[in-house]
């Protein structure tokens, strides 16, 4: 279901240096896909990628639901990157 992994979307903004943002769009468009799904598993992985591009610059406010919604969950390493996500956006 993933589309790229944390670490492809750090080799893929090293690979576009001269101009990411057309890379990162189509990744932001990516994650937006991911968000939809049910999997709690699969929307966690998606708000630690926007955590990233956040902290590049990027604006990740329309996604606050979901962090909200992964702070809720039952898993530990879930709510980590729920309220990590929270501190950095909120």
């Amino acid at each position: 279901m993933f589309e790229k992994s944390l670490q492809d979307i750090v080799k893929g903004i090293r690979a576009n240096k001269r101009d990411p943002s057309a890379y990162i769009s189509q990744v932001i468009q990516e994650i937006k896909k991911e968000l939809r799904d049910s999997d709690p598993f699969i929307k966690a992985l998606a708000i630690r990628k926007l955590t990233y591009l956040q902290m590049m610059g990027y604006d990740m406010s329309w996604a606050a639901f979901q962090v909200v919604e992964v702070m809720s969950q039952q898993r530990f390493a879930h709510k980590r990157i729920g309220y990590l996500a929270a501190c950095q956006s909120f």
